[in-house]
């Protein structure tokens, strides 16, 4: 298990979060990590949900990137054991040293219960049982050079306390400048914090929150992100239709890519080490290839 204070190769500041790599062959979704690396981001997170694995996913595509840094955002407690989320995470970690990030969550209790059929009355506890586990976790491969880095999907201070004391750091989702700077605070100077950002490169206001409102629909029928977003300042009133204006903009940014870098800028100044930045696309399972690479160009720009 890594601590939060373990010299390893500074994160580049902005990543690409993204499910489209599930939509294509998996040929197609290489070359597009090849791309992305040559565009100059330095890293890709992936999720987990009932798609491709994201540990089998992540070694093909950090095997067709040089540099790339590969990250679960996230990989679900409730998935797989500790031990062998630990054999995954040292399996990838000693085949791409210091290119792995494993961010680990507790997920939604809709998913767990309803899907998984698991016990979601403690997800902290869980967390820091799972920990421990991971911790005690024997392995009798070849060991990675240096050991695998963990994260936690982390919102709330009791999990980014814990993603600050037991891991690398906190990946918060769905969360606005304010919250990486709160965040900041809980965790110290120490750990990392590598937001997300969801971000619509389109300058029609109307068809940029139509996007945002669909993405949206989903996570505002999940507690745990409606209290996180209460304690931001919203209020039932942000929370229905797909979200209020106020509720939209402040958390899908929209507009030209120069909007896109100002939030992204924010939220570095706040305190993130890495901005890892969902493009949504008008079509969705679509790469948002033409974003990308508009966002590349304006890399520089981004305050490091």
């Amino acid at each position: 298990m890594t601590g939060p204070r373990r010299a390893v190769p500074p994160l580049p500041r902005v990543g690409i979060w993204t499910d489209v790599f599930d939509f294509l062959p998996i040929g197609r979704a290489r070359e597009l990590a090849a791309e992305l690396e040559s565009l100059g981001f330095g890293s890709v997170w992936l999720p987990e949900m009932v798609g491709r694995d994201p540990f089998v996913q992540l070694s093909m595509l950090l095997s067709a990137t040089r540099r790339m840094t590969g990250a679960t955002g996230i990989a679900s407690i409730w998935a797989r054991d500790p031990i062998t989320t630990a054999c995954a995470a040292n399996t990838l970690t000693e085949a791409f040293p210091d290119r792995v990030l494993v961010g680990l969550g507790v997920s939604h209790r809709s998913v767990v219960v309803g899907m998984r059929g698991h016990d979601y009355r403690k997800p902290l506890t869980a967390m820091r049982v799972y920990l421990d586990a991971i911790a005690a976790a024997p392995y009798s491969a070849v060991p990675p050079a240096a050991p695998a880095r963990y994260m936690l999907a982390a919102l709330r201070p009791r999990m980014l306390e814990l993603a600050g004391t037991r891991t690398a750091g906190a990946h918060p989702y769905l969360v606005t400048p304010e919250h990486t700077a709160s965040a900041r605070l809980v965790l110290g100077a120490g750990p990392m914090l590598c937001p997300e950002q969801t971000v619509v490169v389109e300058s029609d206001r109307a068809k940029a929150r139509a996007i945002a409102r669909r993405f949206l629909s989903v996570y505002l029928t999940q507690p745990n992100y409606l209290r996180n977003l209460r304690e931001l300042g919203f209020t039932e009133a942000d929370f229905g239709a797909g979200g209020s204006d106020r509720l939209v903009d402040a958390l899908v940014v929209h507009g030209d890519i120069d909007s896109v870098v100002a939030r992204v800028n924010e939220h570095r100044d706040a305190g993130a080490d890495q901005v890892a930045v969902q493009v949504l696309s008008e079509v969705p399972g679509e790469p948002p290839i033409r974003a990308w690479r508009e966002l590349a160009a304006a890399l520089p720009a981004i305050r490091g």
